[in-house]
């Protein structure tokens, strides 16, 4: 995979306690899981100080998980997604999970080097965390996909 450029005038950042709010409009305007945002876990993409895009890596017993990955709805299609991702993907010290919703998501995160895995193999500390999305995937339906990172080579294997 190339690693996708960041568009001219944005810039990168660790978020500050002041994004607070504007994260979590970006979470909740996505209709993402709005129970863990910690602002100091997440990275931002502002330009002209307005934050295009935000994602979190949440710190587990084990394991990492790349989580409240939002653009902005007028700033899809431009790449921020993809970079930001690739930015976290680079900065995880752990192994790397994450749960997406779709068949949609699922191929985007697989692009980027991410398998499907059952939950079963899930490390203890996110099958926790995962356990409402995996009732509902059983019970409901719902097409929920747990993933984990595997890297590009496995993508390309």
């Amino acid at each position: 995979m190339q690693k996708s450029l960041l568009p001219k005038n944005c810039q990168l950042r660790t978020a500050v306690a002041t994004d607070m709010g504007s994260i979590r409009r970006l979470v909740w305007s996505a209709k993402l899981d709005p129970t863990q945002i910690r602002w100091s876990q997440f990275q931002v993409i502002e330009r002209d100080k307005s934050l295009l895009a935000c994602g979190q890596l949440r710190v587990f017993p084990e394991a990492q998980e790349l989580g409240s990955l939002v653009v902005a709805t007028d700033y899809r299609g431009q790449g921020l997604g993809t970079y930001l991702a690739q930015h976290l993907i680079q900065s995880a010290s752990q192994p790397l999970y994450l749960e997406c919703l779709g068949q949609q998501l699922c191929g985007y995160y697989h692009r980027m080097g991410f398998q499907v895995v059952e939950w079963r193999v899930l490390p203890r500390s996110l099958q926790g965390k995962f356990r409402l999305s995996k009732v509902a995937k059983t019970l409901l339906r719902v097409p929920v996909h747990f993933m984990y990172y595997a890297g590009m080579e496995e993508v390309q294997g």
